[in-house]
C-alpha cells in the first residue's frame, strides 16, 4: 500500500544557547491522520557581519574604520587594538558618501597594510567603487577578502569568486534578481551569511538562502562554519 504524506507546516527549533538544534514538521496523510516528525542536529549559526551581536550566533570580532568615518578618524586610533580582533573591518570604499574619495582611499588602503602584515581577514564595504576596489585588492596579499552585504551582478560575483574572495549575503539580497542569481552561482565554499543592520533573526534568512540554492538548512549551516574556521583557524 503507498501512502502519501504533505508536509503542513515547518518550524525551526530554536535555542538561545545553542542555535539551531533541529526542524519539527508537521505531516499528514492521506486519510488525514495527522502527526509529526522532528529532526534534530546541534550547530550555532555564523552571522559573518552584523550590527547586532548576540550569543546565539558566531560572528567574528571586527574592528576597522569605515568610509563614512574616513574623514574624522586616524589609522592611529586604531592600530594597538587590531591585533586582537578577528578581522579588519568594515573597511572599504563608498561612492555614495560625502567623505573625500581620496581620502576613504588612503585609510583603505593604510587598513589593508595592516590586516596584510597582521595576517588579518579584511570584511569590506564597497558601494559603486566595484572595479577600483578590485584592482586595489590586486595589490596586496590578504589572508581572506568578504565583500559583506554583497550586491553586484553575477559578472562581478564571477570575477571576485575567481580571485578567491568570499561573498556575504543578507536580507537585501532577496530584493534584486541580479544578487539572487549572484548568491546561487557562489560556491558554497565561498560564501557567508549576514544580519548586517536587520533585525531579522539570522535563522530566517539561512532558511530562504537554503531554499534558493535547493539544499537544506543544515548543508548551508555546516558550509558556513566550515568557511568560518578556515579563514580564523
Amino acid at each position: 500500500m503507498k501512502i502519501s504524506l504533505k508536509i503542513t507546516r515547518k518550524y525551526t527549533i530554536y535555542s538561545a544557547e545553542k542555535g539551531i538544534i533541529g526542524l519539527f514538521f508537521r505531516v499528514k496523510s492521506q486519510n488525514s491522520c495527522i502527526f509529526a516528525v522532528a529532526m534534530f542536529f546541534m550547530a550555532k549559526l555564523i552571522d559573518i557581519h552584523t550590527h547586532h551581536p548576540t550569543c546565539e550566533v558566531i560572528s567574528p570580532t571586527a574592528i576597522g574604520i569605515h568610509p563614512w568615518d574616513a574623514a574624522s578618524l586616524e589609522i592611529t586610533e586604531i592600530e594597538s587594538f587590531v591585533a586582537t580582533a578577528d578581522v579588519v573591518g568594515e573597511i572599504g570604499l563608498d561612492a555614495a558618501c560625502g567623505v573625500d574619495s581620496e581620502r576613504q582611499m588612503a585609510i583603505f588602503r593604510k587598513q589593508l597594510a595592516l590586516a596584510e602584515s597582521l595576517g588579518k581577514p579584511v570584511v569590506l564595504h564597497c558601494v559603486r567603487t566595484f572595479e577600483q576596489m578590485m584592482k586595489v585588492l590586486a595589490e596586496y596579499h590578504l589572508r581572506a577578502v568578504i565583500f559583506h552585504g554583497f550586491l553586484g551582478s553575477p559578472e562581478q560575483a564571477k570575477r571576485a569568486i575567481e580571485r578567491g574572495y568570499f561573498l556575504s549575503f543578507g536580507e537585501r539580497t532577496f530584493r534584486s534578481p541580479k544578487t539572487i542569481e549572484a548568491l546561487r552561482q557562489t560556491p558554497l565554499d565561498q560564501l557567508f551569511i549576514e544580519t548586517d543592520e536587520s533585525l531579522t533573526p539570522i535563522v530566517e534568512i539561512y532558511e530562504r538562502i537554503a531554499e534558493l540554492r535547493g539544499i537544506s538548512l543544515d548543508q548551508l549551516a555546516t558550509a558556513t562554519k566550515a568557511n568560518f574556521e578556515r579563514i580564523l583557524g
